[in-house]
């Protein structure tokens, strides 16, 4: 492998690990444990997302996610909705707000990653962006 590969791989590994430690810290700091975060943003990415999907989603039992789901309603982090329609089907909602403090704290590496690659110049962005998609094909189809 050349230095220049080396480099690279070096950095996304960086990149990566850089991320999982911020979330850890943000998770340590919320009380909340993996999957309760990982929950957490999917409901904040799906607002009313049915409980059969999010299990899909955290790849977890139905009890699994019954438990869960039960556990952040006690501790006022969600809340449930019967569906207007069919009431045998419940809608699961924040009741945090995921952009204010202290629970913005799950998606502050990402937002800034996102003012970092913001002041870089397009040019330096959009080479790697294409260098990233390319890769990623490659390995995607060899495996």
């Amino acid at each position: 492998m050349s230095d220049a590969s080396s480099a690279l791989i070096e950095a996304l590994a960086e990149y990566v690990e850089a991320g999982q430690d911020a979330l850890v810290a943000a998770r340590k700091s919320l009380s909340v444990s993996e999957l309760e975060a990982r929950a957490i943003r999917s409901i904040g990415a799906h607002p009313g997302i049915r409980p059969s999907l999010l299990r899909e989603h955290l790849d977890v039992t139905s009890a699994g996610v019954t438990t869960l789901v039960d556990r952040l309603v006690g501790r006022g982090v969600l809340r449930r909705e019967l569906d207007v329609e069919d009431r045998r089907v419940n809608h699961i909602f924040l009741e945090v707000d995921l952009d204010a403090e202290p629970w913005s704290a799950l998606g502050r590496f990402d937002t800034e990653v996102h003012a970092a690659i913001r002041a870089e110049s397009s040019e330096a962005f959009h080479g790697f962006a294409d260098l990233l998609r390319r890769v990623t094909a490659r390995a995607q189809a060899r495996i």
